[in-house]
């Protein structure tokens, strides 16, 4: 099998040297989300909730880009700055995933980059 890289205009280059996503046969593997303005390249302004939208809006556009939606997330990692802005995220976090819901991690870590408030990794099936 061939592993081909994945990236979309509409959400943010990777920050270093790695792939925004990747797939290899239907499996689709996308690098931790940060809530980066693809037009600008800066980090949005805002609360968790701004944030994890604009998340949300760049993992769209990589699964668009791999031939995939968000109904095949099966799986995501949500790293937190802070734990007390869990139910925030978790509110827009649930506007963006379908029943059943994928598993998930969520984690509290002391720092991330560009000082986000919240990073989100998936994992999801292509179509």
């Amino acid at each position: 099998m061939t592993i081909v890289g994945i990236s979309s205009t509409d959400a943010p280059a990777a920050i270093g040297p790695y792939s925004p996503g990747v797939k290899i046969g239907n499996l689709v593997f996308l690098s931790g989300q940060i809530p980066i303005d693809p037009a600008t390249g800066n980090v949005i302004s805002g609360d968790i909730k701004t944030q994890t939208h604009q998340i949300f809006q760049n993992i769209a556009a990589l699964l668009k880009a791999s031939g995939t939606t968000s109904r095949n997330i099966v799986r995501t990692t949500v790293f937190l700055a802070d734990m007390d802005e869990f139910t925030a995220m978790n509110e827009v976090y649930a506007s963006y995933v379908d029943d059943p819901p994928p598993a998930r991690s969520t984690v509290q870590v002391a720092r991330l980059p560009k000082d986000v408030r919240v990073e989100i990794d998936v994992i999801a099936v292509a179509d």
